[in-house]
């Protein structure tokens, strides 16, 4: 690292202003390591985080990682004040059937398994209508690839469900899926997407990227959806108009030249198409994962808690004012862990779901539905302002002083789900104010660093 006195005027400007705003937040610097210190100083004076940076973020402790996730806090403040949003939406996984024999996945059955399932378009479509009358805006919708799967099964199933609730979100396909039906189907990705968007679908997960990096991907999968083209779909999603999330998941055979270079990919994708809607860190869960049963003394059981901090922190730093929504995954992490995140740069508490399969399926034990309820209830226990979005962050109510209906959960819960520790929390309506953005109108939108974001992409460099 190049000593603070020898530093160029733009470094110097740099570490001056950011600097300054380390010690607004009443961070003692003489306790921070030069490296963390000027790497903060440079975020907080909304600088571009490079990967070689983001390697030693991701590799700082103690007082240097209190200091990262106080900046990953200040940083999101910034763009949403106290505000944390959680969509009310229904997973629905119409198959587990599927032949591709990814290793980290224990939801994958074969046909002829014990508990394989493929659901009709008629059971979806009750599942989804099922969601509609508990209050959701958006079914996430995505199968295993079966083999004897039509490349036109994808759209014929965004007709069925949009026939019957044409006001449902449609997020629905990862790139794997997308890839398989574009072959089945002959078809460009652009022309597949489009046609999927014709017939409904409003939006796409970014799922299937686990850790872009050709050595871990052949691992993983046997590269059989490499990088290259989960990012050319990614692209083409972006391309044809399609908002998508990102994620990344961590915590395996990974490590952080991994996740520093995986980021800076989004956000070299982002620049370009402002069409990421937000991110998604997931935690590898080993428990029931082929991946790590078979290989228990090569592969990670997971990510630290320290790891957990620093990916939700560090993904605040790199991606500010490009994917300003970081989002928490409960179902990996559980509830009160979820919650601690929103002290670590996190926005987001994602999905009611109602339904949840896969991390069941490798093993997580935190449920299948956190109730709008209880969603309040959790940000409210952060000290911050719940607000119901939905897919694209368009304000759907604000709950700063009353709460939505309480709802028994859809599924039956054999224990607490992990939620006990609301109990804990007083009501801290009053305490928690609204914050700059407290009082945002139905309809406004906080996807930020998307395509309602184009002028500010525009005038970055990016694309609108």
């Amino acid at each position: 690292m190049t000593p603070t006195n020898s530093l160029s005027s733009s470094a110097e400007r740099i570490a001056f202003s950011g600097l300054r705003s380390l010690r607004d937040l009443n961070l003692e610097i003489s306790a921070l390591s030069e490296q963390i210190r000027l790497i903060l100083a440079k975020a907080l004076a909304r600088e571009e985080i490079s990967i070689a940076e983001g390697i030693t973020l991701f590799e700082c402790e103690g007082a240097d990682l209190d200091a990262l996730k106080r900046t990953a806090s200040h940083l999101c403040h910034q763009v949403h004040g106290d505000r944390v949003g959680f969509v009310v939406n229904r997973n629905i996984n119409f198959t587990n059937i599927c032949y591709m024999g990814c290793k980290f996945c224990g939801f994958a059955k074969r046909s002829e398994d014990k508990g394989a399932e493929f659901l009709s378009f008629d059971q979806v479509v009750a599942r989804a209508q099922e969601a509609w009358d508990r209050g959701a805006t958006e079914v996430c919708i995505q199968g295993g690839l079966h083999p004897k799967l039509e490349g036109t099964y994808y759209r014929d199933l965004c007709k069925a469900i949009k026939a019957a609730l044409p006001d449902m979100h449609i997020h629905a396909f990862s790139p794997y899926e997308i890839w398989y039906g574009a072959a089945k189907s002959r078809m460009s990705y652009h022309d597949f997407i489009s046609d999927l968007m014709e017939a409904g679908l409003g939006s796409m997960p970014g799922t299937a990227a686990e850790i872009l990096d050709t050595e871990i991907r052949q691992q993983l999968t046997k590269n059989k959806l490499s990088t290259e083209k989960w990012v050319e779909i990614i692209r083409a999603a972006h391309e044809v108009g399609l908002p998508t999330t990102a994620t990344i998941m961590y915590g395996h055979i990974d490590g952080p030249e991994h996740w520093a270079a995986h980021l800076a990919l989004l956000r070299d994708i982002q620049k370009d198409t402002g069409g990421f809607t937000e991110l998604v860190p997931l935690s590898f869960v080993h428990s029931d994962s082929p991946l790590y049963t078979q290989n228990p003394d090569k592969v990670r059981p997971g990510p630290t808690s320290m790891e957990v901090d620093k990916m939700h922190a560090v993904a605040r730093l790199m991606l500010h004012g490009w994917i300003d929504n970081i989002q928490v995954s409960w179902t990996k992490l559980g509830p009160d862990r979820a919650r601690q995140m929103l002290q670590a740069g996190v926005n987001d508490l994602g999905g009611t779901l109602m339904n949840e399969s896969i991390s069941r399926s490798a093993g997580s034990d935190f449920g299948q539905e956190i109730t709008p309820h209880e969603m309040v209830q959790i940000i409210r226990g952060a000290g911050r302002v719940p607000y119901q979005r939905n897919t694209i962050y368009e304000t759907k109510a604000c709950y700063a002083n009353s709460d939505p209906e309480e709802q028994a959960p859809l599924v039956e819960r054999s224990v607490d789900q992990n939620l006990s520790f609301l109990r804990m929390f007083p009501d801290v309506r009053e305490q928690a104010g609204a914050g700059e953005r407290g009082h945002l109108e139905p309809s406004q939108s906080l996807w930020v660093g998307g395509r309602q974001s184009a002028s500010k992409n525009a005038a970055n460099g990016g694309a609108s």
